[in-house]
């Protein structure tokens, strides 16, 4: 179960909530800003993973969430990820420290600009067109994304042109 996630981008007043990778050792995403989620657990459904995963690294309980994607994520330091992506606009509880980052709320608008995934930008532009669920395979040498696919069909690998 070590290669299924769960991806999760908490929204509020038009800002997700991010979490700015900083306090772990050897994390592929070392300084870099994503959503809250993590690995599944044996016999657990993709849900069971997001509330639990949201829960331990927010201390948030969500009360409405959406899937909108499955991203296939590559690289060539690690084993392929198989992500479940989701949006949740309800929770309860108060947020508390997350002991792999800093969790801060950041405008949307503001997301392209911070050290995100080049891909990543991908999946947020989707996301700011309602689109509501898709496919993207992303794959990556080091930090360069070299290989993109959405819904199937690859895209070009230029940057902020995608």
């Amino acid at each position: 179960m070590r290669n299924l996630y769960t991806l999760c981008y908490i929204e509020t007043e038009n800002c997700y909530l991010m979490l700015h990778r900083v306090k772990k050792e050897n994390d592929i995403n070392k300084d870099k800003w994503i959503g809250v989620g993590g690995h599944f657990e044996s016999d657990e459904s993709p849900e069971e993973c997001l509330l639990r995963e949201v829960r331990e690294e927010t201390g948030l309980a969500l009360t409405s969430y959406k899937l909108r994607g499955i991203i296939t994520f590559c690289t060539d330091i690690a084993p392929t990820e198989y992500i479940f992506l989701y949006t949740a606009d309800g929770y309860e509880g108060t947020l508390t420290e997350c002991d792999e980052g800093n969790l801060e709320w950041v405008e949307k608008s503001k997301v392209y600009q911070l050290p995100v995934w080049e891909g990543d930008k991908i999946f947020f532009r989707l996301l700011d067109e309602g689109r509501e669920f898709f496919s993207l395979k992303m794959c990556y040498e080091g930090d360069k994304l070299v290989e993109a696919a959405l819904d199937g069909r690859e895209l070009p690998c230029q940057g902020d042109s995608m």
